[in-house]
């Protein structure tokens, strides 16, 4: 009798700081999900907060228009999805930007933290720390529990 091969519990993922390279990051990030059983609920939730994190990156964490590297980590644990993520960008937190002023018009620029918003409401824990240069933000979403009534994405 074989043994089952093991299914790789991390996904290391590396890009450039282009908005271009986002797609193929969900794409991978699906594939991974899906590959573990995981619900779409879950996928939808990590892809969306990757998103809001990597755009806001690569449009506003640098100061050049050198190339850089953003590195991504997405660990399966026994009850959740780890994702790391970690850039040279301008140090930023994104744990303390600022909630947004839902009373004006959503055109207006008291709409700034919309997205970090989202994130906070998409995830189970976002924390945040600088080292050696690097921005090192850490999500996590729980995998253990049943998806709510009418929340899938589709």
């Amino acid at each position: 009798m074989s043994e089952p091969i093991p299914v790789d519990r991390t996904l290391e993922i590396s890009l450039a700081n282009d908005l271009r390279e986002i797609a193929g990051v969900a794409a991978r990030i699906d594939e991974f999900c899906e590959n573990r059983s995981l619900p779409s609920q879950i996928a939808y939730a990590v892809n969306l907060a990757i998103d809001e994190l990597l755009t806001n990156t690569i449009t506003s964490g640098y100061g050049d228009d050198d190339p850089h590297r953003v590195e991504i980590v997405l660990r399966e644990e026994a009850d959740a999805l780890v994702v790391i993520i970690v850039d040279d960008g301008v140090a930023f937190d994104p744990t303390e930007a600022q909630t947004p002023d839902m009373g004006g018009s959503l055109d207006a620029p008291s709409m700034d933290g919309l997205g970090f918003l989202l994130v906070r409401q998409m995830m189970d824990g976002v924390e945040y720390r600088r080292l050696q240069g690097c921005n090192i933000v850490t999500l996590t979403k729980r995998t253990d529990v049943a998806p709510e009534a009418g929340s899938s994405p589709d």
